[in-house]
This record gives C-alpha cells, structure tokens and sequence, in this order.
C-alpha cells in the first residue's frame, strides 16, 4: 500500500500509435503480449515515471504543508482538504480507473490519466489560494485514479510471465528509491529556496509526464480485454458519501467549534453515513459491482481489510501531522524533517523479501501481529517525546520512526499476501483493488478526523492565550514573548502527543484482528475459514 517511483529519458517518435512495422507486430505475437520486446523498456520506464508521479505527490505535500500554509494564509481545515481533496478522488475512483484500463485498453487509460494528472498539477503549482489548490487537487486525484493501477498493470500486460517478475522487481526498486528520495529533495527545496518553492513539487511533474507519455506513445496500443461496464454510479455515490463524512469531520476543528462548527457538522456527518448504506445497497444490487461485497464473507479477507484500515488510519495520521508539529511547533527545517520518511521506505525495500518468505512459511498471523505491535510501540513513543530541538528530532523522533519503519517492513507484504491468498486465482484483481481503495480510504479518515482533535487539544492547552498564537501546525510570522512561544510548543506537543496515543491503540487493534483472524500457516482460498 505504499506508493510508487524514478525516470530516465527517450526522446519521443513521431510514429503513431497504430503505425507498427511488420516484423515488430509479429514479434509481438510470438511473444504473446500487446508489445514488441525491443520496445518493453518504454512501458517500464514510462510505469516506473508515473509511480514517481503518485508518490512526490503523496509524500512531499505533507512536509511541504506548512510552507503552503504559510505561503497562501490557509488554515488547518484548508490544509486537511488540501491532503483530502486529493485522497477523496484517488480512493474513490480507483476501482474505476482499474476498469477503465479493461475496457478501454491499458495504454490509453493510462496516458489519459499521466495528462490529467500533469495538467492538475500546473495548476497546483499557479494557485493563487488555498480553495483554488484544493479544486486543482482533487482534479489531480482524479488523473492519479487512471494512472495508479496502470503503472502495474500495463507491466504485466507487456511483459510475457517468464520475463514479468524481473520487470515488477525492478519497478518495485525503482518505487522504493523514490520513496526515499522524494520527501528528502522536496525539503531541500523548500530550506534552500523558501516557502513559495512548495509550487516547484507540483511543476517538476510536467517534464516527467510529458516523458511518460512520450514513452508510451513509442509502442503499440493494447486492446481492451472486455466489454466491462463501468460502475459510474458507484463511484458518484462513493465520492458522496466519504466526501460528506470528510467535509464533517473537518469542520469539527477547533477553528470552527466556537461558531457552531460542532453542530454544523452532524448533517454532513449523517448525510455521509445514509449515503455510505446507499452505495452497499447499490454495489449488492449489481451483477457485475465495482466492489464484490460477498468476498467480505471470507473470514481472513474480512479480517485483512479491517487490519489494513486501521493501521493506514493510524501511519496517515501520523504522516501527516508529525511534520507540522517539527516545522511549524518545533521550528525544524523542512530538509531536516523530510528524514522522518526515509525509514519507513528503506526498510520495506530492505525486508519486504526476507519477511515475505518468512510470511510462507509460517502464515501471515504472526508478522503482521508482531508488526503491529512494534508500529503501535514505537507511536507510544513518539507520544512520550516532549519539547522542541534539533536534539529531541535525532534522539527521540528519529529513532520511533525507525522503529516504525521497522514494524511496517514486518506487516506490508505478508498483509498483501493475506488478501491475495484468502480468494480464488479469479477474485485477486478485485481484492487487491479493495484492499487498495482501503488503505486511501483509511487515510482520508485519519486526516480529517485528526485535524479536529488536534485543533481543539491545542487550544484547550493554549487556553486564554489561545488568540495571542498560531493555531496548530501553523508557522509563527514573527516572534512570539518567550512565555508565549512556550506555551506554543507545549501545546503543539500535547495535540501530537493526543494524535499519537490514538494511533497507538489502533496499531493494538491491528494487531489484535490479524491474530483473530489470519492463519498461521498459508491455506488456499479459506472461503470463510476463521483463523487456526
């Protein structure tokens, strides 16, 4: 569940997608894929491009969000949106974007979704204001819903099995290294240049997907592989629902709770729910759904998605909010902070092998069990840190995000594993794309419920002082008495802090449904087995 990422370079052909040479369609056939394999490296170059594409996006916005606070006078609601708008459209149109690529071929789904995404993406980096870049994002997530299950995709499409598995490897490295480099060049950026260079993140994305798009254009179009309906209702109720559900949770922040924000977000909030009822009613009433509701029958995939949603509601959470609480409490700079992110994706890319094997032979349970409890350990620990400092980021934040980092490796294969080995062969496509929409789902709900706490735990800290300070994660324009500016820090840890403990005991409940619910040892398709 975590995203993708690097590049290269080709210049593009000015032959057509149709125009393919003779000798080139029937090496194509031969190698029973859409694709000639003197062309192949384009579809992993243009796949590997458009995984960086996803996740700089993904990642760096959340170190880059004080700066645009800062830069555009947005506030705490606008920044949850900024992240939401974004996760709503990705997390609610990703089934879709997957059926698109069967039913209009892979090819053209996904270069319709890199040019969406690269065109939201210019206008991000224009925004003159926050509502303009919350509207710019959510087109954005729209594009990354064409573009993100075609990165994998059109690999396995091109690729003939035997040659597959190098290729996704080698996709898969690729993802890793951005994972880390990402938010680590994007916090260079902004301490070197200042805030408005946040606009620069969402700029670069021109050059890499004109370059993707440039590559894909360079081989043959594949043909689609079915007459699948698009579930378009589906996708609308979705969006409905968990964008109300959204819009209420945000507007319990703080900021808004002493003009009513409390009472003005119990219609949304029940308005979200009906809709949520609506959207199953319509999905059991389908014959061919965007979700296939009866795999929730089966026990270990039931049991899997609940233990996906809360632990990415509790790492999205802390993602999110760990770096505002070093820029903006804490005063950190923003290349500093972005170190927080390289544990979790160097130690996935160093231990997802080692544990996947250790996940075949002795059952997903264990892993993610124990997995869960290291993460929820090491968010207890980040809770307890209190006071600001370069010190108190490398001997106290740093080592719990290892920690994490750590934890994570131990549970994300064996948890993708767990999914993929509680269905039928015929039922994985459909149950990885849930599990995905899951995990988005998960974070969307960890952002914007999350602001809310944290606003109203820094205030009630801040007390009477409370309009003398910035609000929460919100960098100071000037400086604050040294009264003030303590009480600052010491309300910014106790909203963190607040943060933590939650995610903590969702990390618990994690692992407490893997080990109630997973198998110790693999089985086929357990059709509703409880665990052993």
């Amino acid at each position: 569940m975590i995203d993708e990422a690097p590049f290269g370079g080709y210049a593009p052909s000015m032959q057509g997608p149709c125009e393919i040479e003779p000798e080139l369609a029937l090496d194509a056939a031969s190698e029973r894929t859409f694709c000639p394999a003197s062309r192949r490296h384009y579809v992993l170059l243009a796949a590997i491009l458009a995984s960086a594409l996803g996740f700089i996006d993904g990642s760096v916005v959340s170190v880059a969000m004080p700066a645009m606070r800062a830069d555009l006078g947005a506030s705490l609601a606008d920044a949850q949106w900024i992240s939401n708008a974004y996760a709503l459209a990705l997390a609610a149109l990703i089934l879709v974007g997957g059926g698109a690529g069967d039913k209009f071929g892979l090819r053209k789904t996904f270069i319709a979704g890199i040019v969406l995404f690269i065109l939201a993406s210019m206008a991000c980096a224009a925004a003159p204001s926050a509502s303009t870049l919350i509207l710019s994002r959510g087109v954005q997530g729209v594009g990354a819903a064409f573009m993100v299950p075609g990165s994998l995709a059109i690999i396995a499409k091109a690729y003939p099995k035997e040659e597959r598995g190098r290729a996704i490897g080698i996709w898969a490295a690729s993802s890793a290294l951005t994972t880390a480099i990402g938010p680590v060049f994007g916090g260079l950026l902004l301490s070197v240049f200042g805030d408005a260079a946040w606009r620069v993140i969402f700029a670069i994305n021109l050059p890499l997907g004109v370059l993707a798009v440039a590559m894909l254009l360079r081989v043959p179009a594949d043909q689609p592989t079915g007459d699948r309906k698009l579930d378009v209702a589906g996708a609308v109720l979705a969006t409905l629902a968990f964008g109300a559900m959204s819009y209420g949770l945000t507007t319990l922040s703080a900021e808004n709770a002493g003009s009513g924000g409390g009472s003005a977000a119990t219609l949304p909030l029940i308005l979200g729910a009906i809709l949520l009822v609506g959207f199953v009613a319509w999905e059991r009433s389908r014959k061919a759904p965007m979700i296939d509701l009866s795999l929730f029958a089966i026990v270990p995939f039931s049991g899997a998605n609940i233990a996906t949603f809360v632990l990415y509601f509790a790492l999205s959470g802390i993602l999110f909010y760990l770096p505002m609480l070093l820029i903006a409490g804490w005063g950190l700079g923003e290349a500093t902070t972005a170190f927080v992110f390289l544990p979790l994706s160097v130690a996935i890319a160093g231990l997802s092998g080692p544990v996947g094997r250790l996940s075949d032979a002795v059952g997903p349970r264990l892993p993610i069990t124990a997995g869960s409890l290291v993460v929820a350990l090491a968010f207890g620990g980040l809770a307890a840190i209190s006071g600001a400092g370069i010190h108190r980021f490398w001997s106290g934040a740093f080592p719990m995000m290892v920690l994490m980092g750590l934890g994570m490796a131990l549970v994300v294969s064996p948890l993708s594993t767990a999914v993929m080995t509680s269905v039928n062969d015929e039922d994985t496509g459909a149950a990885s794309g849930i599990n995905n929409a899951i995990s988005r789902i998960a974070g969307l709900m960890a952002v914007a419920a999350m602001g809310a706490f944290a606003a109203h735990r820094y205030a009630s800290a801040v007390g009477s002082e409370r309009a003398l300070v910035p609000g929460f994660g919100e960098p100071t324009s000037s400086a604050l008495p040294e009264a003030l500016e303590a009480a600052r820090v010491t309300a910014s840890d106790a909203a963190f802090s607040g943060i933590a403990w939650i995610m903590c005991g969702f990390c618990v409940a994690s692992a407490l449904v893997a080990w109630l619910t997973q198998q110790s040892k693999q089985a086929g398709p357990s059709g509703g087995a409880a665990a052993d």
